[in-house]
């Protein structure tokens, strides 16, 4: 099994990667597979289905679909021309998709949420189809978000399912479970950070690898210190308030008192994991880590590492990246980290995970140690719903990634007080999480039909 540190940690758009990033990319997907069709084009229709229908309007679904349709990317958002091209899509009812040209597309009549049973493949699905002038359809392709912006067509979707066990061989270190990857430390007195550097070398030079980690860390610190300055109330019609600046004051007026109180540290995790949130609530520039809904916890573990523990050094900070990566990926691999699929465990849960084993890592932690590390951190994280208020990522959101980066950290420290020694295994705990997902209704999984969603009020 191999996913690229490059593919677990993207950058994108808040704020959600399977609900706004996921339907621009299938949208793009869709309008390359126009371009090679033999086809002429005069118009375009979509469906969203499930989790996408059921809080598609909270998450930009609608937007993020249009304008994937007019030929926008995540990487490389620029809010000012989507607003133009929404603008002029409303008024024209046309989208002039690159290389298509002008096409009929009314946002009031082609893009449908589907309320009833989800796709059979996913809990996000979406049908995005070609009409010809007579508006028969004349290419139609069925895509699922899969959490972290990740897409696939549902013969992809249907293929993955059958391949999922097998472990990629053209790579040094295939682990594809916590128990390989320790064995193949042990064999090779590497590290998780180092096995998973000589995989990512098998694609890409060490000049390319090295500039897309620190790219990464560089959007994610820069959109920690964008939330800390954010002031105002959050779009979506809850009405929540920016507090991350106010925080960010206080402790700074704190500092250097003597009366502070040790837990006050547990301020400053929920602050940078917080400024994140808030970023992504308002549709800022976000690295998805491994989703956008649970996108604070990692950088937040980071920004702990540098800013508090004594001797920490920016140098570490990739190590720290490849190991989430590694993590990540076998939670991705054997369970989900998708909150539509199988709930916040999944997100939250998974991202505590990863930043649990990377800040156990390059604080000298064993692979031992570091397994144990994301175990902790994600076995009590099991069981969490994924219950958006009025299908906003923003409540419990923004709050709950505090409290991942504040468990992450609780869990590394905890690991490093063992030998790596412990009862349930990160495997045994990854495929709790699945069996769990899997189980839960699914009005805790994103739809906003229970839990907080139903006993808040929207407004």
């Amino acid at each position: 099994m191999f996913l690229s540190v490059l593919d677990m940690f993207k950058l994108g758009i808040g704020p959600s990667s399977s609900h706004t990033m996921g339907p621009m990319v299938a949208a793009g997907r869709f309008l390359n597979t126009l371009r090679h069709s033999p086809f002429a084009a005069h118009g375009l229709k979509t469906t969203l289905h499930g989790s996408l229908a059921f809080t598609g309007v909270g998450h930009a679904t609608d937007r993020a679909t249009i304008l994937g349709l007019a030929g926008f990317e995540p990487q490389h958002y620029d809010a000012t021309r989507a607003e133009a091209a929404l603008t002029a899509i409303k008024d024209t009812k046309t989208i002039d998709a690159p290389g298509l040209g002008v096409l009929q597309f009314d946002p009031t009549k082609d893009l449908l949420f589907d309320y009833g049973p989800s796709l059979p493949g996913h809990a996000n699905g979406m049908v995005i189809q070609a009409t010809d002038a007579q508006g028969d359809v004349i290419l139609s392709e069925t895509y699922y978000s899969i959490g972290g912006g990740f897409v696939l067509t549902a013969d992809e979707h249907a293929a993955a399912g059958t391949v999922k066990a097998d472990a990629r061989s053209d790579v040094p270190y295939p682990f594809q479970n916590a128990a390989e990857m320790l064995e193949m430390a042990q064999s090779s007195k590497l590290t998780i950070a180092q096995m998973k550097r000589k995989n990512e070398l098998r694609f890409r030079t060490p000049q390319e690898l090295d500039d897309g980690i620190a790219r990464v860390w560089e959007v994610m610190n820069d959109c920690i210190n964008r939330g800390m300055e954010g002031t105002g109330i959050l779009p979506g019609g809850l009405k929540v308030r920016r507090r991350a600046k106010a925080i960010h004051e206080a402790l700074l007026a704190e500092r250097g008192l003597n009366m502070t109180a040790p837990h006050v540290i547990n301020d400053w995790m929920s602050l940078y994991a917080m400024a994140v949130n808030e970023e992504n609530a308002a549709g800022g520039q976000v690295v998805t880590a491994p989703t956008n809904g649970a996108a604070g916890v990692v950088p937040a573990v980071i920004r702990y590492y540098l800013d508090h523990v004594p001797g920490a050094s920016a140098s570490k900070v990739p190590d720290i990246l490849l190991t989430a990566a590694a993590i990540g990926g076998l939670c991705k691999h054997n369970a989900s980290i998708s909150g539509a699929e199988s709930g916040c465990q999944a997100e939250v849960g998974s991202a505590a995970a990863m930043g649990a084993a990377g800040l156990c890592a390059v604080l000298g932690g064993s692979p031992e140690q570091v397994e144990n590390a994301a175990e902790i951190a994600l076995e009590h994280h099991l069981g969490m719903t994924c219950d958006p208020v009025k299908g906003l990522v923003q409540v419990p959101c923004i709050e709950r990634n505090g409290l991942g980066a504040i468990k992450a950290v609780s869990a590394a420290s905890l690991a490093l007080r063992g030998d790596g020694v412990h009862l349930v295994s990160l495997d045994a705990c990854i495929e709790t999480m699945r069996q769990t997902g899997q189980d839960m209704h699914e009005k805790y999984k994103e739809t906003s039909l229970g839990g907080l969603a139903v006993n808040v009020p929207n407004c």
